[in-house]
């Protein structure tokens, strides 16, 4: 049991050639699973105009379960939430994890009889995390035992949470929980930090690996609600060692071998129009090219096989919100290829950065490169 320590514009997308009336993919191996799946999701779904109108593709319609969250948890303009999407909510790894952190907390607090049955309703107030800190941190915190009203609360998780983060060593960039969200009982964000603490006061928890969930951020905007969705992991992905070797030689790509960037470059450039150019296109930019996504849309589609309808993408993006989606249906379609096993920040594509630009690039490479010979 470890103690506490307390000291310590985006990228223009590249210029496309005007492609040919029969640019469509024209096997098709999948039935529009991952396109249903994108625009009549089991609890959300998109509204698509005639003339795919910016404003109205992310503006959510529907359904029951969004209306509930909605009534439940007001979003001010301007303001964005995310929650885990009902489709993960009750998945078995999910469900062992919150079982875990339940078991690993009763046990803690035994000598305390503290017990504590739902981590969204027993953790929002403060007082299971301010006893769990002090016990397994061996500090003592200057707050109330108990916090009646919500001010209270928000003070003293307000001083938990700063002293979690001096014991993890975690700068304010790094934390995936904050006072509101815990204190609105937001499950996603208790669960990082638990599994953050277990992690750090008790390493020797066998959390299940590889406990991923689906997510949807919801924005409300002047023009309506805009949605995200992604897949986010709470525990480490110790299966996909393969993938994190990967990652690991990119690292090491970008800081110690800069000279060798370019012939990979190369490489991934001869890939990728070895397989766009039956479509007319040539890409000679990874950095600005792959920005808007319809390059890798386009790529995904002949790799794949897929039936890509102009209807469900932005062909000519004309705004950072038009290439998000094309984006993030593009990382949509990987995951449900099985081709993406690691979290990807679709904003960093849309921004032009090249090694995560180049990682998506190397989960079709590395699949399909041996088509080339």
């Amino acid at each position: 049991m470890g103690g506490c320590s307390f000291g310590a514009g985006r990228a223009e997308p590249g210029g496309l050639s005007p492609l040919p009336t029969n640019f469509i993919a024209p096997a098709v191996r999948r039935s529009w699973k991952s396109f249903r799946k994108i625009a009549e999701g089991e609890n959300i779904y998109q509204e698509r105009e005639k003339a795919m109108d910016p404003a109205s593709l992310n503006v959510l319609t529907q359904p029951a379960a969004l209306n509930q969250f909605l009534a439940e948890n007001a979003i001010a303009q301007g303001e964005k939430k995310k929650l885990i999407k009902p489709t993960s909510s009750h998945n078995t790894k999910l469900e062992e994890l919150k079982l875990l952190l339940i078991d690993w907390i009763n046990t803690t607090l035994k000598e305390e009889h503290i017990v504590v049955k739902s981590l969204e309703e027993d953790l929002y107030d403060g007082l299971v995390l301010h006893h769990l800190l002090e016990n397994l941190g061996s500090l003592k915190l200057d707050v109330d035992k108990i916090a009646l009203t919500e001010k209270k609360q928000r003070q003293k998780l307000s001083v938990i949470l700063e002293a979690v983060a001096k014991c993890l060593q975690l700068e304010e960039s790094q934390l995936k929980w904050s006072v509101e969200s815990i204190l609105t009982k937001d499950l996603l964000s208790t669960l990082h930090l638990l599994v953050a603490m277990a992690k750090h006061f008790k390493p020797s928890l066998a959390m299940p690996p590889n406990v991923q969930v689906e997510t949807i951020t919801i924005e409300n905007t002047s023009r309506g609600l805009k949605t995200a969705n992604a897949v986010e992991y709470i525990t480490e992905n110790k299966e996909s060692l393969e993938v994190q070797s990967k990652d690991d030689a990119f690292d090491e790509l970008f800081s110690r071998a800069p000279d060798k960037l370019d012939a990979v470059k190369k490489v991934f450039l001869q890939f990728v129009n070895q397989h766009v150019g039956k479509l007319g296109l040539n890409v000679k930019d990874i950095e600005s090219q792959f920005a808007d996504g319809v390059i890798l849309l386009l790529l995904i589609g002949q790799l794949e096989g897929y039936f890509l309808n102009l209807r469900n993408f932005f062909l000519t993006p004309a705004s950072t919100t038009e290439m998000l989606h094309n984006v993030n249906l593009a990382l949509d379609l990987l995951a449900d290829g099985g081709l993406l096993n690691f979290s990807v920040n679709s904003e960093d594509i849309v921004n032009g950065d090249v090694k995560t630009t180049m990682r998506i690039l190397y989960c079709l490479y590395s699949k399909y490169k041996t088509k080339e010979t």
